[in-house]
């Protein structure tokens, strides 16, 4: 007899809930035809569905996430980073109290005490006709975050090598749920042979018919849930063994919308617009925001990450702050509006000549221009690069280019061999947006403060009636 087993999964959907109509009515349909022709089908989500740049996200801190989850039936999830270091410690540690379905990461753990009743390591499932599924689910190790809010992230690798022999021993297939990127899919597989299926998110790749590396097919469907997932495994229980393996992802997008699940949205933004709405300040005037230019409030903000974090300079680009506020009433909607980032303030070591090279390079075009998405950042360019502590004199070329001509502190050249403690935000601690930045050996990273914390405390001290 040949069984086939059905899993449905999502990753990577950010808090945007554009398509989480169109998502949940795909997945109750797909789960109910399985349910009525008696086949196995189980829904999975890979993490990061929580993103504080959504206000429902950030207003229920992510229960209504969970909520949202339910509603639609998911049987497993896994945790993100998103979720894993956007929350606070309690937070975090009640996230999934209400959830319907099983949570499975098996290298995270709780450094201040016991592991949330929530957490699991491993789970076995077992299909209609007896097949026994193992699943394990990993999380990428972001321990200079996890680590300031009481959590660890155990490596990956010896990980996997201490459960996946019992799970060998113990389940017929195993199937790995991994947040951990597409590249480390792919080493895990190769090292890994005891691996099925490798169901992946975290660098938002999209595999439209999954790929097959060494005995597991990996797959993965994009991000924001514009595609949805499918894996279909037929299992021989003449053989006693696995003969077909199938990932596929479907687009979504001009599908009809769960008039139940559109209900539920609504009413959660409109709870959540609710509980965003108090009062930090009563504005004389209106604040303007300007991407390209320099800006009091741009100032004022660098100025208090200089001082909140009691580095000895200061940079922030103009980008993060999204729109004008009005004159009136400020509310803490409006400012999670216009600062919506998950981004923390952050401290590096630079030596002197670093720091002008960090200069330099933030007053190009190229960069001031820059469309980024990532690395926490959920504005549209990076803007102008604001300083505090330093004096930065510029000169325009004939071509109408922008230059750094001179670098000053108190009046004083930058000693070149000199390290500096200069705070910025932390995105620009990942990837080559500024190597000089990304490379420092020095990073102390502050939360579970956002920069939109700071910019309330600076609000309600520079602007305020």
């Amino acid at each position: 007899m040949l069984e086939k087993i059905y899993f449905y999964y999502t990753n990577d959907l950010h808090s945007d809930f554009e398509h989480w109509s169109r998502v949940a009515g795909y997945l109750k349909g797909a789960k109910a035809n399985h349910n009525t022709k008696n086949e196995s089908c189980w829904l999975l989500d890979i993490g990061d569905h929580v993103d504080r740049v959504h206000p429902i996200a950030e207003a229920f801190m992510g229960q209504a996430n969970i909520r949202l989850m339910n509603d639609v039936g998911y049987d497993l999830a896994t945790i993100g980073n998103n979720e894993g270091i956007t929350l606070a410690h309690e937070d975090l540690f009640h996230l999934y109290d209400k959830a319907n379905f099983q949570v499975v990461c098996a290298n995270f753990h709780n450094v201040q005490g016991k592991e949330p009743e929530w957490l699991n390591t491993t789970v076995t499932i077992q299909s209609i006709n007896g097949v026994k599924i193992g699943i394990i689910a990993l999380t990428a190790p972001f321990n200079a975050f996890y680590e300031l809010l009481g959590w660890y992230i155990s490596p990956p690798y010896n990980t996997l090598a201490r459960y996946i022999k019992e799970l060998e021993e113990s389940t017929d297939v195993i199937v790995f749920m991994s947040h951990l990127g597409i590249n480390e899919d792919q080493e895990i597989a190769r090292r890994f042979p005891q691996l099925d299926v490798i169901i992946g998110g975290h660098t938002h790749h999209l595999l439209r018919q999954g790929e097959i590396v060494n005995n597991a097919v990996i797959t993965a469907a994009g991000k924001h849930c514009a595609f949805v997932g499918e894996v279909i495994l037929t299992w021989d229980h003449s053989a006693q063994k696995l003969i077909k393996k199938e990932a596929y992802t479907t687009d979504i997008t001009h599908l009809e919308k769960d008039q139940q699940t559109e209900e539920t949205l609504h009413e959660l933004f409109v709870e959540a617009t609710t509980q965003l709405d108090q009062s930090v300040i009563e504005m004389k005037h209106p604040l303007d925001v300007q991407w390209f230019e320099h800006t009091e409030v741009m100032q004022r903000l660098t100025n208090t990450l200089k001082e909140w974090t009691n580095a000895e300079f200061a940079m922030l680009n103009a980008g993060l702050l999204l729109d004008h506020l009005p004159a009136g009433k400020v509310t803490y909607g409006d400012i999670h509006r216009i600062c919506p980032h998950p981004i923390n303030p952050c401290v590096v070591e630079l030596s002197g000549d670093e720091l002008v090279e960090v200069i330099r390079a933030s007053f190009t075009k190229e960069l001031m221009e820059l469309t980024l998405k990532g690395f926490g950042f959920r504005g549209e360019v990076i803007g102008r690069m604001i300083y505090s502590g330093l004096t930065v004199e510029t000169e325009f070329l004939s071509d109408g280019n922008e230059y750094v001509s001179k670098v000053t502190c108190n009046g004083e050249p930058l000693d070149p061999n000199k390290n500096y403690l200069v705070a910025t935000a932390d995105m620009f601690t990942f990837g080559r947006l500024l190597p000089e930045i990304a490379r420092s050996k020095t990073k102390k990273y502050f939360l579970p403060e956002f920069l939109r914390d700071l910019l309330a405390d600076t609000l309600r001290k520079s602007f305020s009636t």
